[in-house]
């Protein structure tokens, strides 16, 4: 979805807001995941990042280490 189609009301709220406001949301996808099928590729792509992260488990960064640079502009 183009942020244009955003309400102007979300569109406006800083950016640690909307991303506050968008862990919410996913939050509560997850909270009703009984309701969510993932498709065959999508099974596919999470199994072959699963294996990449296996094999070098040290790459990367947390979610809390992502967030923080996110909310800090780090």
């Amino acid at each position: 979805m183009p942020t244009s189609h955003l309400p102007q009301d979300i569109r406006t709220l800083p950016i640690a807001q909307r991303l506050e406001l968008a862990e919410q949301i996913w939050d509560s996808i997850i909270e009703d995941e009984t309701q969510f099928e993932l498709s065959e590729s999508q099974k596919a792509e999470l199994d072959r990042r699963l294996a990449h992260h296996a094999a070098a488990p040290d790459r990367g960064s947390s979610w809390q280490d992502v967030k923080i640079r996110l909310l800090t502009g780090e």
